[in-house]
Parts: structure tokens; C-alpha cells; sequence
């Protein structure tokens, strides 16, 4: 009976220790995949989050200024149609 204990508690240590070298297992293989994929994504030349949104505020700010001018140029247009050209006379007749 004795024997048969030992053996018992030698097959769980062993499973233990399985269990434990096959958790260490998983995360290195995890983190080599994240590396990985860190590496492929950084040579394909994406921006960053930051670098985005820079641009973004600026893409906002030219569209803005853009809108802005279009305004004062069709107030201008319309006040210049609204007048007659003074510097100018008919002549002929």
C-alpha cells in the first residue's frame, strides 16, 4: 500500500510540474508572437496614434480656414457685382 502511495504522489508531482513547464511554456510562446507581430506591424510603416491626430486637427483647421474664405470671397464677389465700375465711360455715339 505503501508503494502504491508513492507512486500516487510521484505522478502528481510529475503532473504538477507538467502543468507548470506547459503555463511557462504558453506565455513565452505568447509573448515571442506579440514581439513578432510588433516587428511586421512596425515595418509597414503606420502611424501613430498621436501622429494621426495631429494631422487630423490640422486636416480640421485647413477645412475651416477653407470654409471661412470661401465666405469673405462670395461676400466680396457679390459686393463687387452689386457695384457699377466707376472708372469707366462709354464711348462712341
Amino acid at each position: 500500500m505503501q508503494s502504491q502511495n508513492r507512486m500516487l504522489d510521484d505522478f502528481a508531482k510529475m503532473m504538477n510540474g507538467l502543468a507548470g513547464t506547459m503555463a511557462g511554456m504558453g506565455r513565452e510562446a505568447e509573448s515571442s508572437m506579440r514581439e513578432k507581430m510588433r516587428e511586421w506591424v512596425g515595418g509597414m510603416d503606420f502611424v501613430s496614434r498621436e501622429e494621426f491626430e495631429a494631422v487630423k486637427a490640422m486636416a480640421v483647421a485647413a477645412r475651416d480656414e477653407n470654409e471661412a474664405l470661401k465666405a469673405r470671397l462670395d461676400a466680396l464677389e457679390a459686393c463687387g457685382a452689386a457695384k457699377p465700375k466707376a472708372g469707366k465711360t462709354e464711348k462712341g455715339a
